[in-house]
């Protein structure tokens, strides 16, 4: 099994760019796998985890609900923002500036078969870093992500998550508020959840900015350890 898993930072990119990019990826190790399976073979797969900044863009999984967008595609090309329909799980969500995005581009036959796992690991690395600045992140029961006073009337998400998996093989990742303007979450129910409210480390922290790559680093230690995964560097795509 490879347990390395090579980090690409590609800073900030367009949504259509990366999805594209990642997709890429995602059938370079099915191939692989594929190929092993029909000639006996037994190639080693990679892993990737794609680190990003995206353009304003709101984007839609395959099970989610067009209504959950509260305003017309006109209104979306005056704020600057584009709008996807894609083949992730989850509803509607939100990425833009001052946001971490995750890609993990993992073959889940080298670390682990179990996508509730592989989500949790994912939900833990965000709680484990917000400990870190003395913040207690939570699970919300049905509902994933990462939250702060779940059960109360003041619940609110921090980190939403939504995945594709073929073959164990995984896609598409998290999306964690660090810096962003929450004024664009506005524009639709956030993963179709009505009545909850959204944040980002910088609000919760009273600061006016959280220094991104340190936040970076934070969870990219966080995820080896849960991982258990070795790490090499690619700064440009």
């Amino acid at each position: 099994m490879n347990k390395s898993i090579e980090i690409q930072d590609i800073g900030s990119r367009d949504y259509k760019d990366t999805w594209e990019y990642q997709e890429e990826l995602f059938q370079e190790i099915l191939n692989i796998k594929i190929k092993n399976r029909r000639e006996a073979t037994s190639i080693e797969t990679p892993n990737y985890f794609i680190l990003v900044e995206h353009p304003h863009v709101y984007t839609l999984g395959k099970s989610g609900d067009f209504k959950n967008l509260l305003v017309s595609e006109d209104y979306l090309a005056k704020i600057n923002a584009t709008y996807y329909k894609i083949n992730r799980g989850g509803d509607i969500t939100y990425h833009g500036p001052g946001q971490i995005v995750g890609y993990p581009i993992l073959d889940l036959d080298n670390f682990f078969t179990d996508i509730h796992k592989y989500l949790r690991f994912l939900e833990e690395m965000v709680i484990l870093t917000l400990a870190e600045y003395g913040l207690k992140g939570e699970r919300s029961k049905g509902e994933t992500g990462v939250w702060f006073d779940v059960g109360t009337p003041f619940a609110r998400k921090i980190c939403a998550l939504g995945v594709r998996a073929s073959r164990w093989v995984t896609m598409h990742g998290f999306a964690f508020n660090v810096n962003t303007n929450l004024g664009y979450f506005d524009n639709m129910i956030p993963c179709g959840i009505k009545g909850k409210a959204v944040t980002s480390l910088n609000v919760e922290l009273g600061r006016q900015e959280v220094p991104i790559e340190e936040v970076k680093e934070k969870l990219l230690k966080h995820f080896a350890v849960l991982f258990e995964a070795e790490f090499s560097f690619k700064t440009t795509v």
